[in-house]
């Protein structure tokens, strides 16, 4: 298993992020180039102690990997983004 810590890089603070957040209980973090979705699942779950239900991966033009990141039902993307100061 990778280092959850080298996995998630950090989470995204854009507009959509925010409105993802308050919508589909959704956050957006910067990975790894290398990490798979398996891997980004385990480290959201390690590092915040949540639980995830989907995660989706997309490279942007200028070479990140973006993961969008849906909460289970029963825990709170508002109260993550929060306490990651997101919003």
């Amino acid at each position: 298993m990778k280092d959850p810590q080298k996995v998630i890089l950090f989470p995204l603070t854009s507009e959509k992020a925010v409105a993802m957040v308050e919508s589909l209980n959704t956050i957006t973090f910067v990975v790894a180039a290398d990490a798979g979705k398996q891997d980004i699942k385990r480290a959201v779950e390690a590092l915040y102690g949540v639980k995830v239900k989907e995660v989706r991966t997309l490279k942007t033009p200028d070479g990140r990997k973006k993961a969008y990141v849906r909460l289970a039902e029963g825990f709170s993307a508002d109260e993550l983004a929060a306490k990651l100061g997101v919003i």
